[in-house]
């Protein structure tokens, strides 16, 4: 706070005892000036006196200091505790003492404190100095602590400021009675910033650090927009319209989700504005920014298909469990729907929360028949059949050895061409394949050394204990460890990239839930 006036007068009435209600004054000045509470500037001052006293009159000493809050007064006493035997004869004093002091005090007893009242002090050069630092302490983290409480209740707004320097990339800007920091990552690519411009960013994060508070803003993040919609749309600041989601590549596109309970409003047309004026404010504020305004709804095909426009698609496939979409397109609309770089599907990916795998219609037929050639093959080897009979069974449903064991003659013979005697050789052969497999895998798992609590783990198959075993997974503590996304795969966002992590059994369809199960029922073995 610097050497503000206020030290040198209070201290030079403090030493010279001179007009105490002037005093009062100076400190209900201060108190205003710093948006501060005037009790803690008189407390500090309180601090500063009985800091001096004590280097005065003895550092052992139990010193009070007390400034009177109507007159100005300074009262500077020294307490001594009465005790039956004194140890400390600085801070105690017998009953017997006590008494002589206090005559006039009957009821004076053992655990009571009594007060000797001490000259005022001739406040020296280093006295003087000390107190200054005292109270320029406590009036600076009070005055920081006002600011963080002020700045807290800020966090998920926009703030605006004057840009004050430029620091290695990032910018720091005044917001009046704080400074906040803009990062180099969070801002508008290729946005060029000047000292003295005026600036809005969304504040992200206020913190309170042992050096002082810390507010980041950003113009990079994705609330950013959302708050410019809320101040920009009086549908969305009352809470007629509703922000669902938003997903932004800054500076380049974004895409925004909205949403009204009330059918006769249109929550695109009210964001756009007559004649784009709404989204074309926030457009400038985001430097030519395109902003896709997509409509909400819980049809997730059609929810999907808007996110991706303008390409006009076939067919959704949604996998729930793994938050998962298959978009199957003709060639012509693929490069809309991915678009450049990528960036149209990244957005959508972000905007539904699913991740989204784009194939033609061409490349969804492959697909397909390479899985049926696939399921067949395994069944030709598992139940030594031809390829006609593995065509026939994995085109009436039965895609693998496990369903065939589990089915019943009776389901098996429903297709045409196999009777009741062939549906039980196959459930016999399939049972056999199972087992063979299963002893297999046994030996594998000792060979691998992996645990027999995480063997006998319920719902974990010897499919995926071979993999965590060679992925050197091979206690329940290990298993335990693990997240699901380590499990089932998922995104990671790195300056603002979503990156695709792999999962150790993602080739096995776990859902997320399935994925957390599995780990807590993990934990509950190894740390009980």
């Amino acid at each position: 706070m610097g050497t503000s006036p206020f030290f040198f007068r209070s201290v030079y009435m403090l030493n010279r005892g001179l007009d105490k209600l002037e005093l009062l004054r100076i400190v209900e000045a201060v108190a205003n000036e710093k948006s501060i509470d005037k009790e803690l500037v008189i407390g500090s001052m309180e601090s500063a006196i009985q800091k001096a006293a004590l280097t005065k009159f003895g550092n052992d000493n139990n010193i009070e200091v007390v400034i009177d809050r109507e007159s100005g007064e300074i009262k500077i006493q020294k307490v001594l505790e009465v005790v039956e035997t004194v140890e400390d004869p600085a801070r105690e004093i017998t009953l017997s003492e006590a008494k002589k002091i206090k005559i006039e005090d009957n009821e004076l007893k053992v655990g009571a404190k009594i007060y000797e009242d001490l000259p005022q002090i001739d406040f020296g050069r280093i006295a003087a100095q000390s107190a200054k630092q005292v109270i320029s302490s406590r009036v600076r983290e009070a005055e920081k602590n006002r600011q963080y409480k002020d700045f807290i209740d800020k966090q998920g707004q926009i703030l605006s400021g004057i840009i004050k320097r430029l620091e290695y990339g990032n910018v720091i800007v005044d917001l009046g009675k704080a400074e906040g920091v803009i990062k180099k990552d969070e801002l508008i690519p290729r946005e060029i910033l000047k000292t003295g411009d005026r600036v809005k960013a969304y504040c992200y994060e206020v913190k309170n650090e042992l050096k002082g508070h810390q507010i980041f803003l950003s113009r990079a993040h994705p609330q950013f927009l959302a708050r410019l919609f809320f101040q920009e749309v009086p549908e969305i600041y009352e809470g007629t319209i509703e922000i669902r989601s938003v997903a932004r590549d800054p500076g380049s596109r974004a895409k925004i989700c909205v949403h009204s309970q009330d059918s006769s409003i249109d929550p695109v047309g009210a964001c756009v504005g007559m004649r784009g004026s709404r989204v074309q404010t926030i457009v400038n504020e985001l430097h030519g920014e395109k902003i896709d305004i997509i409509k909400w709804t819980e049809d997730l095909p059609t929810l999907i298909s808007e996110s991706l426009s303008p390409a006009e698609i076939q067919k959704v496939l949604i996998d729930q469990d793994n938050k998962r979409i298959d978009i199957i397109l003709t060639e012509e609309n693929l490069s809309k729907a991915i678009g450049r770089r990528g960036q149209n599907v990244r957005l959508a990916s972000k905007l539904t929360n699913y991740e989204i795998d784009i194939l033609t219609d061409k490349e969804d037929s492959e697909r397909r028949q390479a899985e049926f050639k696939d399921r067949t093959e395994t069944l030709i080897k598992n139940l030594e059949v031809d390829e006609t009979l593995g065509q026939l069974l994995v085109s009436e449903g039965f895609t693998s050895t496990e369903e065939i064991s589990q089915a019943t003659p009776e389901d098996i013979s429903k297709i045409d061409a196999i009777d009741e005697e062939t549906a039980k050789e196959l459930i016999n052969r399939s049972k056999e394949t199972l087992l063979k497999e299963k002893e297999a895998i046994a030996i594998k798992l000792k060979e691998l050394g992996v645990d027999e609590k995480l063997i006998n783990l319920k719902g974990m198959t010897q499919g995926m204990l071979v993999i965590l075993g060679q992925k050197n997974i091979k206690k329940i503590s290990d298993f335990a460890d693990l997240s699901s996304d380590e499990l089932i795969g998922g995104f990671d966002e790195i300056k603002g990239k979503k990156i695709r992590i792999d999962g150790y059994l993602e080739e096995f369809s776990l859902s997320r839930k399935e994925a957390d199960d599995l780990i807590m029922a993990a934990r509950e073995i190894a740390y009980n």
